[in-house]
């Protein structure tokens, strides 16, 4: 959830308080450490900021321990969301971007830690966290998720965190609650949770029913659940600055919150989260921008798809170019250019090999056609060519950047001999694949 992802953020906030020496020695020890450098591969993408940090966090769905009730008959690990921070290289600045758990994507091949590896496809993207966490391994589960958010957004992930179900509950009771005001009453089984309309403070399970419902409010979707979860985090945090002024309360927070953490070596401590905390704390909150990637109902491209979404092209591949670049991102202007996505299935593509090598425009429009796009043909470009292009004739320009922002380093350029009505994707020695 991103309630229990934006939680581990508000326990870097509250730790950068000051707090005496003691609490460091006893909460120290509370922090699970994942060694995740041998097991993500060498294909990852540049650091293209120096100094600047990514720090992918998960909210853990694990059904281990304390957690098995809240889903009975799942074996493997889960994430109930994940979320990007992006923290600038000058520290004046950071976005918080969430990638819906139903986000339908490319998931690379990952080892399973059960010496068995899994091989490309795609799915949702919170299942890369159960692909890895096989065998019931944070680190591997972690390495998985880093691989397949990088594939996807070209991002070159720092850092990460995870925090679960148990650590929620525990922060939000060591604030005696948060007040939350359902504007309809809400009865959810799956979420074990029954609450009347109106302003009311939950804690315990009431408390991680109310940020975990999702199809008994609104439309029942994951979008509008994050919706909820980022006011609840708001709410969360504002509390915790007000209230976590005794040793008491600032040690139950942070207790129940590290007991839950799990971190790659770098960040498993006290003294390195600290440190974050300090870096973050200077952020003014008007420069502390919260997003969602921008995406759209795979239905548009898949009618029988009714319960996934896919990123809206080419917006969040500008969104992660940015970040990439440690650019700082406008997210009233991110919006405004959101609200008429062009939806994959619109865009006809004509598929051209320029390798010479057989087969590579048919392999190439496999891939369109499972990004939902409508492929028209395909066929030989005239030469050889070592470099993948898109070619678009007049009238077709957002379709044809949708197509390119896809595929790394192409950009899309008019050419009047183009075929009416068709975007032309040139196949060369350097195409890697669609996003």
């Amino acid at each position: 959830m991103f309630v229990r992802g934006g939680a581990a953020l508000a326990v870097l906030l509250v730790a950068a308080g000051g707090v005496g020496a003691w609490i460091y020695q006893s909460l120290d020890g509370n922090i699970h450490s994942a060694d995740i450098d041998d097991k993500l591969g060498g294909d990852r993408p540049a650091n293209m900021s120096p100094g600047s940090k990514n720090i992918l966090v998960v909210g853990s769905d694990s059904r281990a321990g304390d957690n098995g009730k809240y889903g009975k008959g799942l074996t493997t690990m889960q994430s109930d969301t994940l979320m990007v921070m992006h923290v600038a290289a000058n520290r004046k600045w950071a976005t918080v971007v969430s990638l819906p758990r139903d986000s339908w994507v490319g998931i690379p091949a990952c080892d399973r830690g059960n010496g068995t590896k899994s091989t490309p496809h795609h799915f949702k993207i919170n299942e890369a966290f159960a692909i890895g966490g096989t065998s019931g391994e944070v680190a591997e589960a972690a390495a998985c998720t880093i691989r397949t958010v990088e594939k996807n957004t070209g991002l070159r992930i720092d850092h990460f965190m995870s925090i679960d179900f148990q650590g929620f509950k525990g922060m939000v009771n060591a604030l005696d609650g948060i007040e939350v005001c359902p504007e309809t009453a809400i009865h959810d089984k799956k979420a074990h949770l029954d609450m009347e309309a109106g302003c009311q403070t939950v804690k315990d399970e009431k408390a991680l029913g109310y940020v975990r419902t999702r199809y008994s409010v609104g439309d029942g979707s994951d979008l509008g659940r994050i919706g909820r979860q980022q006011e609840f985090m708001e709410a969360l945090a504002a509390k915790a600055q007000k209230k976590l002024t005794s040793p008491t309360a600032l040690y139950g927070f942070l207790d129940s919150a590290t007991k839950s953490l799990t971190t790659d070596k770098d960040l498993a401590g006290i003294t390195p989260l600290t440190g974050l905390a300090s870096e973050l704390k200077g952020i003014p909150s008007d420069r502390l921008a919260f997003l969602t990637v921008p995406n759209y109902g795979r239905e548009a491209d898949v009618p029988t798809d009714k319960a996934n979404v896919v990123w809206q092209y080419p917006q969040a591949a500008d969104l992660f170019t940015s970040l990439a670049a440690d650019k700082e991102v406008d997210k009233k202007a991110l919006e405004a250019r959101s609200k008429n996505p062009v939806y994959a299935s619109t865009i006809r593509v004509r598929v051209l090999n320029g390798t010479g090598k057989p087969g590579e425009a048919a392999k190439a429009a496999e891939a369109l056609r499972t990004a939902g796009y409508t492929v028209v043909g395909t066929g030989n470009a005239p030469g050889g060519t070592g470099k993948t292009s898109v070619a678009f004739p007049q009238g077709l320009d957002q379709q044809a950047k949708a197509l390119a922002s896809r595929l790394p380093k192409v950009r899309a350029t008019q050419d009047p001999a183009a075929a009416p009505g068709v975007v032309t994707l040139t196949v060369g020695e350097n195409f890697d694949g669609v996003r």
